[in-house]
């Protein structure tokens, strides 16, 4: 786990914050994400049909099951500051998913820092460009740049 300062962010931009461990992504994981978004897509859950109909001979992960990966990995790889009391998803300002995600294939996400923006009260929106890995694949399952709003632990404004 990498240790980063608000302070020290700046110095930072352009460099590899860290890469995630690999996580299996599995039908079981897969009808879950289904179950809790209501996406029943046979591509996704429908294995038989998949196998038969698909163009990748079997069933994927949902691309937003993937991109809801990115938020967890880069808290394990430690992008929030040790000084700020608050990481907070601002949004996303680019996603391509690029390449399926098969049920069994492991994925790990790799964080560069993109930017950083001085706010007021001392707060920082961060940039990251994530890419999603897929073990033994040339291509990754996406790359996304992900906006956080960083609140410094004490002195800022916390409306």
């Amino acid at each position: 786990m990498i240790s980063l300062t608000l302070s020290g962010l700046h110095e930072r931009v352009g460099q590899e914050l860290g890469i995630s461990d690999w996580v299996t992504i599995d039908q079981e994981r897969i009808n879950t994400f289904a179950a809790c978004t209501g996406d029943h897509q046979w591509i996704h859950v429908d294995i038989e049909r998949a196998r038969r109909e698909s163009p990748y001979h079997g069933p994927v992960a949902h691309g937003y099951l993937t991109l809801a990966l990115v938020a967890p990995l880069s808290m394990q790889i430690g992008t929030v500051p040790k000084d700020a009391a608050a990481g907070l998803n601002y949004g996303l300002d680019k996603v391509r998913f690029l390449a399926p995600v098969s049920p069994g294939a492991r994925v790990r996400l790799r964080v560069v820092l993109a930017g950083v923006e001085p706010r007021e009260g001392g707060q920082v929106m961060m940039k990251t460009q994530n890419t999603l890995e897929i073990e033994g694949s040339a291509k990754p399952a996406l790359i996304a740049e992900m906006l956080a709003l960083l609140i410094p632990a004490t002195g800022g404004d916390r409306r």
